[in-house]
């Protein structure tokens, strides 16, 4: 999983925006210095979601790989019923 985190390197130290949640103790981070004036928040922002659709990806083959999955046409059906739809 990915989970992307804003924060601030300060004096040394990295302070996060905001407390990360459903995030084990001792998780793995990778750190990525950006100089802000070099580069576009709306690109950054595509980056972003690109490494998280990536892992969202990841995460389904390991479904897939661990028999975490279900046949196509129950869903189908639940979805026809959900929604409303006829089929």
């Amino acid at each position: 999983m990915i989970k992307t985190i804003e924060g601030i390197y300060q004096d040394g130290e990295i302070h996060l925006t905001q407390l990360p949640q459903d995030i084990s103790d001792r998780s793995q981070v990778l750190v990525t210095f950006l100089d802000t004036a070099k580069i576009d928040p709306t690109k950054l922002r595509q980056l972003i979601d690109q490494l998280e659709t990536i892992a969202g990806i990841g995460q389904g083959f390991e479904e897939l790989n661990a028999g975490q999955t279900r046949p196509i046409g129950d869903f189908v059906q639940e979805m026809q019923q959900k929604y409303g739809i006829s089929g």
